[in-house]
């Protein structure tokens, strides 16, 4: 998720076993912006649910009072709570297991068998490196050269993430 020196690595330190006591998982920790920084907190809830609004204000007001007596951003920063959504970001090797059989896009910090952007139906992880296979061939992409990674929307996932509704 982050180096174990930066902002969001103390940030991740802080409050990933305050979310687990909650009920959360923490999806990803991301600080952007300039002079005054988001910092993106994305979570997902244990028992498998869709996060709600309640949900987000409960880890805001939570995350907020542990960051402010922690301290681990030197300035001011806007906080987001959010969750992963249906096309989330992946970011853990776990995520690469859990979302085999769906479409993902990755792209690579540098090129891995001549290509930095990789799409097409993810196959899992096997020995360090995520199996993808595109249109026209399978790839190995080694987990630590991804830079970025997420599903792609598609009426397979979507059909995956609706729960059945009851008969009448």
């Amino acid at each position: 998720m982050a180096f174990e020196g930066s902002a969001t690595g103390r940030v991740t330190q802080e409050i990933a076993p305050a979310l687990t006591a909650m009920g959360y998982d923490l999806v990803r920790v991301h600080l952007s912006g300039g002079q005054r920084p988001t910092l993106q907190i994305m979570a997902e809830r244990l028992d498998g649910q869709a996060m709600t609004v309640e949900d987000c204000a409960r880890i805001s007001r939570d995350v907020s009072a542990l960051l402010d007596v922690a301290d681990p951003i030197p300035t001011a920063y806007t906080l987001e709570v959010s969750s992963p959504g249906i096309d989330r970001p992946l970011v853990r090797e776990a995520d690469y297991a859990r979302f085999a059989g769906f479409v993902a896009r990755i792209e690579t910090d540098q090129p891995i068998e001549g290509r930095r952007r990789f799409q097409g139906r993810l196959l899992g992880l096997e020995e360090g490196a995520v199996v993808i296979r595109t249109e026209k061939e399978t790839f190995r992409v080694p987990y630590p050269r991804i830079q970025r990674a997420k599903l792609v929307l598609t009426d397979d996932l979507i059909a995956a993430t609706v729960p059945p509704v009851a008969p009448n």
